[in-house]
């Protein structure tokens, strides 16, 4: 097939997890001999921190003018088998208009940001998604799963919305070796979120305070510069994609926090996740509805629901029993996550729509 794609970003992984999301998926595409076609507008905040300008695996149109790059669309979607636009595209409205009204076999929307969409869709915010464009598409692929689909489909008349999770390239993150820059007791990576900066105090500057004999290491952007680090907090401002294995192999364990909107919804696995399993790192997380879906608690992943939990864990567990868990994490989403597992699933639903005889459901349990 061949697959156009409108997207926030591809070529800048700065800021944002659209990047990984959407290379791990296209790049197992191309293996399975599909072609794609990335549609990215020139925002200055990627411009100038691309570390992929360009993709292997996939042919990047990069723009300035909505108006300047709608010839260039139309070209790709004259043939294309699938179009598809990404949730905050700067020219989402206009993209998913242009899209809606082409003659393509197959018109989706990936939402990698389902509970935020949804909130917007109820409050009539039109940044980039509105309730009858929705309803247009074929299909509407959510990073989300559980209940939230069946709200979009019975809410906001969307056709067939169905879970396409987020998943990471086993051949990157499977074999990866250790750096002592990045060895420490407990790491995290994320950029800066005012709603998950509570949670990070609880789970991860509290325990460094009580714990300092302990090393702790953040990478992540767009941290304010008034906050007050405890002295065995590390920080890094960015680290490339390229880099995000070795940094959770080194670790002795890693935090996972989860925004307040995926968290309140469940079902919203992120790819630091993922990758972090399938580095084989243990995983200490917050919990939330549908966790349960992608990790048994207590053999796979460890959930902290207070400081006390997370310098628990620090202290208690044996290297051994953390291993163990590591191991089980990653053997989990090597079988369940793999890029190349996504790419089949959105094979399926794809061909599940085109031939109408066999639903979500039949692809799911398939």
């Amino acid at each position: 097939m061949k697959i156009t794609i409108v997207g926030l970003a591809i070529t800048s992984s700065w800021g944002n997890g659209h990047a990984t999301t959407y290379r791990a998926l296209a790049r197992a595409l191309r293996k399975r001999g599909h072609e794609i076609v990335f549609f990215e507008r020139d925002l200055e905040w990627y411009a100038s921190n691309r570390d992929m300008p360009e993709p292997p695996f996939c042919r990047v149109h990069i723009y300035e003018r909505w108006d300047e790059v709608v010839p260039s669309l139309r070209f790709e979607l004259r043939d294309s088998d699938v179009a598809i636009i990404g949730s905050y595209s700067p020219d989402g409205i206009a993209a998913s208009e242009e899209i809606l009204n082409a003659s393509v076999p197959v018109k989706a929307f990936y939402d990698i940001d389902t509970p935020i969409t949804v909130a917007k869709l109820r409050c009539g915010d039109r940044e980039y998604l509105t309730p009858q464009l929705a309803s247009g598409f074929d299909i509407y692929f959510s990073f989300t799963g559980g209940p939230l689909l069946r709200e979009l489909e019975n809410e906001f008349g969307v056709a067939m919305a169905v879970p396409l999770y987020c998943s990471f390239d086993p051949e990157r993150y499977r074999t990866c070796t250790r750096e002592p820059r990045f060895r420490c007791d407990l790491s995290y990576m994320g950029t800066y979120s005012p709603d998950r900066q509570e949670k990070l105090e609880h789970f991860f500057c509290a325990p460094a305070r009580l714990l300092q004999n302990k090393q702790f290491l953040l990478a992540g952007p767009q941290y304010p510069k008034n906050i007050a680090w405890p002295r065995n907090v590390q920080t890094m401002i960015h680290l490339e994609p390229k880099f995000h294995p070795v940094f959770y192999n080194s670790s002795c364990f890693t935090l996972n926090i989860t925004r307040k909107e995926m968290s309140a919804n469940g079902y919203s696995p992120s790819v630091r996740l993922f990758e972090a399993a399938g580095s084989g790192a243990a995983i200490i997380s917050d919990n939330w509805p549908g966790l349960q879906f992608f990790f048994t608690p207590g053999e796979e992943i460890l959930l902290a629901s207070s400081t006390d939990d997370v310098v628990r864990f620090l202290t208690d567990i044996s290297p051994a029993q953390r291993k163990l868990i590591a191991r089980n994490a990653q053997r989990r989403v090597l079988e369940e996550h793999s890029s190349g597992r996504r790419a089949q699933e959105f094979e399926d639903y794809i061909e599940a729509f085109l031939s109408r005889d066999r639903t979500p459901q039949d692809v799911l349990s398939a």
